[in-house]
């Protein structure tokens, strides 16, 4: 419960902290369509670090579901992935980045599968 608390919590920070530097330290520097990119990467980042929380909670509910665990990493690995790409596409404009976006959409994906599933079986 405890790991899941503090990678929520980071990631809630980072993402308020990197949405400021996105909307005032990146404005006029890139175009705009980079800059709506930064924003999709601190808006996925926010929920999935509010996701992270719902899973420590579970966590200590349902202490010996394997499942929960899985989905909370898939949701760090999907930060990780799909904002933390955005963010690099966004400052550098490769494009060939994106390409590692929907890695970590699918690791998004499955681990509200994952949730979805021990709800279903053990709530």
């Amino acid at each position: 419960m405890k790991l899941f608390l503090i990678l929520g919590a980071i990631n809630g920070f980072l993402a308020v902290a990197l949405g400021a530097f996105g909307a005032h330290g990146l404005e006029g520097k890139i175009p705009e369509k980079y800059i709506k990119t930064w924003q999709t990467g601190v808006t996925y980042q926010m929920f999935h670090a509010g996701g992270l929380f719902v899973i420590a909670f579970l966590v200590d509910k349902l202490a010996n579901v394997g499942l929960l665990t899985a989905a909370g990493w898939l949701f760090f690995i999907g930060i990780i992935l799909f904002s933390g790409s955005l963010y690099v596409l966004s400052v550098t404009q490769i494009s060939v980045l994106g390409a590692i976006t929907p890695l970590g959409g699918l690791a998004f994906l499955a681990g509200w599968l994952l949730i979805g599933y021990v709800a279903i079986r053990f709530l």
